[in-house]
């Protein structure tokens, strides 16, 4: 902590908050969520309560004439068994839309995770403070990106001016985009280095991301989530989860995504909406799920994972990536012949052939920090530039 006596205390309160859906009131502070009270409530999954409960595109938004800022937080630290000890999360400064800082806070909580075992072991912890000082003087608009890979409580605003929330730009289009790890950013430089907080900036569009890690799996809550919030532009990247996760088979996808688009249009029925598939993955190609850590490589303190399934079962109807794709784009060509505003993306247009040696998927599933850059400038050209989806 950094007492100081002049600095003023606001209070943390949701119309600081941008990016997520819900605050939640703790014992310490407050907690920002991706998904509300009633969607958790019909999913018991910790992969997915530990996943929107992580800050991913959520940041603090003010103006202020400070040029001092403390912010206390108590985030949770994840731990891999036999995987290389994980950075601490980054905070992204951002003033007047330009990244000018950043910081990590080392306390907290720490989930120490058994990939094998199937376990989790929670040891509590003490907030921490981020500490950001000789700021430009004058009025400004101060952003500070949450780390979008730790669980953060916010538990105190200090500044050395008053703060007031940042108001909203009405010319300011707003994106909700659902997708899993790779748009939650996994492996991302940082919080405003995840591919779609960077087609956001591209495209000067306001940001709300359900990139859910080990998620995106077609599940209705989320797609009434979708449908419930307010957004001019919509995007759902669907498919790697359900092959890593083998969780339906052929029959069952079809429906699932004219259910899960059914109810997306209930709320948004001319709102332009995008459906991506899967970028390339070549060990899902044309091999089905599930996939598995790699113990061998677990052992020699490396985290790579490896497909299960065998390609023959492709004909009694599981899913591969190259499955998946046609599928998505017949769904999405049937319903276009009555829906104007329902547009396809291949993935491979955002990491295809051409990056598999240049950018490779360092644990075989997601992307470097060089991917998310490349694919966060491919999708702004694609969907918001003039002539585009979104354009």
């Amino acid at each position: 902590m950094h007492p100081d006596d002049h600095l003023i205390t606001t209070p943390l309160t949701a119309d600081l908050l941008r990016g997520c859906l819900e605050v939640e009131r703790t014992e310490h502070g407050v907690l920002p969520h991706r998904l509300p009270a009633r969607a958790r409530a019909q999913c018991a999954d910790g992969q997915l309560a530990m996943a929107e409960s992580q800050p991913s595109g959520v940041r603090l938004a003010f103006r202020s004439r400070a040029t001092t800022v403390e912010l206390d937080t108590l985030p949770t630290k994840r731990a891999y068994v036999g995987a290389p000890p994980r950075p601490d999360g980054l905070y992204d400064l951002v003033i007047d839309g330009r990244l000018t800082g950043q910081g990590s806070v080392t306390a907290g909580h720490t989930l120490t995770i058994d990939m094998t075992k199937g376990t989790v072991e929670h040891r509590p912890g003490t907030p921490g403070t981020l500490r950001f000082t000789d700021l430009p003087e004058g009025g400004k608009t101060i952003e500070i990106w949450l780390p979008h890979n730790e669980t953060t409580e916010l538990v105190a605003l200090r500044a050395d001016a008053p703060v007031e929330p940042a108001p909203a730009d009405p010319a300011r289009r707003i994106w909700l985009h659902h997708g899993s790890s790779i748009s939650h950013g996994s492996d991302a430089a940082s919080p405003t280095a995840i591919w779609p907080a960077l087609a956001a900036s591209l495209g000067g569009v306001e940001l709300i991301n359900l990139g859910l890690g080990g998620s995106a799996l077609l599940d209705p809550f989320t797609a009434r989530v979708v449908r419930d919030t307010p957004a001019d532009l919509i995007s759902v990247k669907i498919g790697i989860n359900l092959v890593n996760a083998d969780l339906m088979r052929l029959r069952a996808f079809g429906p699932a995504v004219h259910g899960f688009l059914d109810t997306i249009r209930e709320g948004h029925p001319t709102t332009p909406l995008l459906v991506v598939s899967p970028i390339l993955c070549p060990m899902h190609e044309d091999t089905p799920g599930p996939s598995a850590p790699d113990a061998g490589d677990l052992g020699r303190g490396k985290l790579r994972f490896v497909p299960m399934g065998d390609p023959a079962e492709v004909a009694g109807g599981k899913l591969t990536l190259r499955v998946i794709r046609a599928e998505l784009a017949r769904i999405v060509a049937q319903r276009a012949a009555e829906d104007a505003h329902l547009h396809y993306l291949d993935g491979r247009e955002l990491y295809g052939e051409g990056d598999v040696g240049e950018l490779p998927l360092p644990d075989q599933l997601h992307p470097d920090a060089a991917a998310h850059r490349r694919m966060g400038e491919r999708f702004a050209a694609l969907a918001f530039a003039e002539g585009g989806v979104f354009g």
